[in-house]
């Protein structure tokens, strides 16, 4: 006995010392978007008339162990045991030796992103107007680009093609070969920005030639002239998201319909505790995320009925329900809003619930 305990005891002493490459994931908290949080609302509409809401549209995180965190083999298979936690390798959350610092921009810049097409995708939903052009979003260091376009550039045309969104560019700079000329057409930055302020239409352009080089990246070597390309809006009217301490793109859903419920008559939930996640874009189209198993624990342990589902993400989320708990299948900001429509009428049996594969 005593030879099995002193064992016992050195391995627990092994397991605390012993480090394995693993993070851990655990449920974040879960906010409501037409609520406050910090004694501040996390929605502001100014501009626009408003109307009072009820219930819970809430949008929910995931927890994450820090990049420089040491998990230590006891604590793994803890986290393997746990319920409500998931050990995951270290890469998953920070591959390629990303930083904390680096994690912390990048969710930054993607929850940022996130709120503005939220912004957009509820407006169009709603039928109000937003306008919209192509913009040169980043330019890079040591490229042709550099010092030719700048950031916030409207790009109005490429070799003479009008640009319509932000995917014309590349398909139109790579039906160039590398060393060849590219023309842009573009309104610069600094009249855009005037142009806005005027609340007037910019209409001096510049065109600006580039000559083109090839792609050091690993994929297939093609034309480029070292930008990135992205839309910009003008809204009809103010809306602020303040919500700190939140990073990543997952909850732009809920934050779309936050927006949608306050700028229409009535309860969008009924009074029910709906929460969600989900990225979304300009158009709509709700996309999936990573940590579904711990935001549906974290909705459920505040009291959620309801939990609107990104479809790419519904067969991982069924396979652990927590009780008490309906999972909603949503593929567009358009599907989100028919299935509260139904859970505020009682309506639902017929929702599009989702299933293990």
């Amino acid at each position: 006995m005593l030879a099995s305990t002193l064992m016992l005891i050195a391995l627990l002493c092994a397991g605390v010392f012993i480090k394995v490459p693993y993070s851990e994931m655990s449920p974040g908290p879960t906010v409501n978007t037409l609520g406050e949080h910090g004694g501040e609302p996390v929605l502001r509409i100014s501009g626009r008339k408003t109307y009072a809401t009820s219930g819970h549209l809430n949008m929910t995180t995931v927890r994450v162990t820090s990049a420089d965190y040491n998990m230590n083999l006891v604590e793994a298979v803890y986290g393997w045991l746990a319920h409500d936690n998931k050990v995951v390798p270290h890469d998953t959350l920070y591959p390629n030796g990303k930083t904390e610092e680096q994690s912390t921009q990048e969710n930054a810049e993607e929850f940022s992103q996130s709120q503005e097409s939220a912004k957009v995708a509820a407006l169009r939903e709603l039928d109000i107007p937003v306008k919209s052009w192509v913009i040169v979003s980043t330019v890079g260091k040591d490229t042709p680009a550099e010092g030719r376009l700048h950031a916030g550039d409207v790009i109005k045309a490429v070799d003479g093609t009008p640009v319509k969104a932000y995917d014309d560019v590349a398909k139109l700079v790579t039906k160039h070969e590398p060393g060849e000329k590219v023309v842009f057409t573009v309104v610069p930055a600094k009249e855009q920005a005037a142009a806005e302020k005027a609340d007037r239409e910019a209409t001096r352009t510049e065109d600006v030639t580039i000559t083109t080089t090839k792609s050091d990246d690993s994929g297939e070597e093609r034309a480029i002239v070292g930008i990135s390309a992205g839309t910009d809006h003008t809204l009809p009217f103010t809306i602020d998201i303040e919500l700190a301490d939140v990073g990543g793109p997952s909850a732009g859903l809920m934050f779309a319909l936050g927006i949608v419920d306050k700028l229409t008559p009535g309860s969008l939930t009924g009074g029910r505790f709906v929460a969600g996640t989900g990225t979304i874009d300009d158009a709509g189209k709700v996309g999936p995320i990573g940590g579904i198993e711990m935001k549906t624990v974290g909705a459920r342990a505040k009291g959620a009925q309801y939990f609107l589902t990104p479809k790419d993400n519904c067969a991982t989320a069924a396979r652990d329900v927590p009780d008490g708990l309906t999972l909603v299948e949503v593929d567009t900001i358009d599907d989100a809003v028919s299935a509260l429509d139904d859970i505020r009428a009682g309506d639902t049996d017929g929702l599009p619930k989702c299933a293990r594969s």
